[in-house]
């Protein structure tokens, strides 16, 4: 993520800020101190009476002036000293101490979830047989990983979670929470996720119209908060969860390792902005900090790709939130699950393995095929490929709109009524 896409939190007042202040206050009390003893010895010469009644006049006349000045100075105080985090729901306060204490985040500081969860299909039985040479019975005991992915309309949408599926059904114990950007449910898409045969469920949760016109605007938090209120929802607390957007790409080890998630595990993640990675600093199999090109003030500046958190953890915090705040989504949610740096298990062999990385495809604007409706019949595949494809979003058809459809053979355009006819 670019720093000059994003505005940075307001940094936290460290102990050596506050020595500072107060040594600062302490040379101001000292000078004050000097000028009192100064004049105890050189009284200054009293005023002439004139001076005194004028000097008397203009002080009644700025009482009420510096009244008002104060009032306004201690308004502006209190407004602005309030962490604005708290008031948004975004967290903050106690838990950015290093010795936050389990219950140093509460309903006070982060809001409930109130996301409105609309399934459109949903399957709990899983029709793969095998998984990796072994039958599905012998991965019985293992804890369900919920892998939530994001998803939104455009082009690139059913090609992308067509290869992410391919990658999930050789991971066993899994559901695959699917949260489409969008008002309404894809028809499309819940055959395809049917014909998968992993558990999954398809829901929609549209981005609120207020952040649309944002720049950069929130993506696939609203997709993100509709999961984390499905599982709330459902009760769910022996598994592992973890957010997979649908463009990454995952090594199957990296679902063995995140099973293995007590509370909040981290490792690193490839291709992440001018670095090519981000993730955890690792001394002595601890983690210590954090390597990452876009600080930004954000106590965990990690990917949404970097992290798996065990469920029966998260359940002790009834607040868990992931903000609309664009760029600080990780670290607003890791904050609103109290997470210390002691409570991280660092994975991939100590940080040292990339186990997933965060390419991207590249997106291009809906495809659009100029070509006669009556051409589209049975009489040849065109009409249920282009139909197939509007479905997907990939393309459409029009007969007004831009150049003719190219048809050839033997490497020369052909008339479609020479071909299709």
């Amino acid at each position: 993520m670019s720093s000059a896409h994003y505005q940075a939190l307001e940094p936290q007042t460290s102990d050596e800020d506050n020595e500072d202040i107060e040594r600062q206050h302490h040379q101001s009390h000292s000078r004050s101190s000097t000028t009192s003893a100064t004049n105890a010895t050189h009284p200054p010469h009293p005023p002439h009476p004139m001076v005194r009644k004028g000097g008397v006049a203009r002080r009644r006349c700025l009482l009420p002036l510096v009244a008002v000045a104060l009032l306004f100075v201690a308004f502006c105080y209190f407004s602005l000293s309030r962490d604005p985090r708290l008031t948004s729901g975004l967290g903050g306060g106690s838990e950015d101490s290093e010795e936050a204490s389990h219950h140093g985040l509460d309903g006070m500081n982060f809001r409930p979830l109130n996301e409105t969860v609309h399934i459109c299909s949903e399957s709990y039985e899983d029709r793969r047989q095998f998984m990796q040479d072994k039958p599905q019975a012998d991965y019985g005991q293992l804890p369900v990983i919920y892998f939530v992915t994001p998803t939104y309309p455009r082009r690139e949408q059913i090609p992308e979670l067509t290869r992410l599926a391919h990658t999930l059904l050789h991971v066993p114990r899994l559901h695959w929470l699917v949260a489409d950007d969008q008002e309404k449910c894809n028809g499309f898409m819940d055959t395809l996720l049917h014909r998968f045969g992993i558990p999954f469920t398809h829901m929609v949760s549209p981005m609120p119209s207020k952040f649309r016109n944002e720049k950069p605007a929130p993506r696939g938090v609203a997709n993100r908060r509709a999961a984390l209120q499905w599982i709330r929802q459902h009760n769910l607390t022996n598994g592992i969860l973890y957010f997979g957007d649908d463009d990454n790409t995952y090594d199957l080890r990296l679902f063995s390792e995140i099973r293995k998630t007590q509370r909040v595990s981290m490792f690193p993640v490839g291709l992440i902005a001018d670095y090519g990675v981000s993730g955890p600093v690792v001394r002595k199999g601890k983690v210590v900090a954090f390597l990452d090109s876009w600080v930004a003030g954000r106590r965990w500046p990690v990917d949404m790709a970097g992290f798996a958190v065990n469920l029966e953890y998260m359940a002790q915090y009834p607040y868990v939130n992931m903000p609309y705040k664009p760029g600080y989504e990780e670290d607003l949610f890791l904050r609103s699950i109290g997470l210390q740096m002691n409570l991280i298990e660092p994975r991939g062999n100590n940080c040292t393995e990339i186990l997933v990385w965060h390419t991207q495809t590249k997106s291009k604007k809906l495809g659009i095929v100029r070509l006669e409706s009556k051409y589209l019949d049975d009489r040849s595949n065109l009409g249920a490929l282009l139909h197939n494809l509007k479905l997907m979003g990939v393309t459409s058809t029009t007969e007004s709109e831009g150049r003719d459809a190219l048809i050839s053979k033997n490497g020369r355009e052909k008339p479609h009524s020479r071909i299709l006819s």
